[in-house]
Parts: C-alpha cells; sequence; structure tokens
C-alpha cells in the first residue's frame, strides 16, 4: 500500500513539476518548435484547457494573464490529497 500512495504522489510532483516548467517556459523565449517544448506542451494542454476553458466561459480569462496553470495546480493537489487518503 506505501508503495501506491507513494506512486500516486510522485505522478501528481511529476505534473505539478511539468505545467511550473510551462510556466516558465513562456516567459522565456524558446523555440516552439523544440522537442522539449512540445513534449511539455503536450504534456500539460490536456490539463490545462479545460481551465482555460472555464475561466474564460466565468470571464476571468482571456487576458494577458493565463490563470489556468495556477488553478490547475491547485485542483491537482486537492485531488492528489483525496486518492492518497482514500489509500
Amino acid at each position: 500500500m506505501w508503495l501506491i500512495r507513494q506512486s500516486v504522489d510522485y505522478f501528481f510532483r511529476v505534473l505539478d513539476f511539468l505545467i511550473i516548467a510551462r510556466i516558465i517556459m513562456s516567459w522565456i523565449n524558446l523555440n516552439p518548435y523544440g522537442s522539449v517544448y512540445k513534449l511539455v506542451h503536450q504534456l500539460t494542454e490536456p490539463i490545462l484547457a479545460p481551465f482555460r476553458n472555464l475561466l474564460i466561459r466565468l470571464g476571468i480569462g482571456g487576458g494577458f494573464i493565463d490563470f489556468s496553470p495556477i488553478l490547475a495546480v491547485f485542483t491537482l493537489s486537492i485531488v492528489r490529497n483525496f486518492i492518497i487518503s482514500l489509500l
């Protein structure tokens, strides 16, 4: 059981790291056709897109600052804690 908890925790930490990496990459001018950029984008977009769409529907998103990564990391933290508490 301990191994399952550690694996779940590790999975969510990797997702957090990828989202933070995407935030940092958006601040610096990286080649959007580069392999690292494309990989991080492909792994995080399925997570961030629903939050971005929700914020746009609520009238909060679509501006200069994208709050979807913050909302995604917060939500992933809640989901991680919930899953770990069930195990």
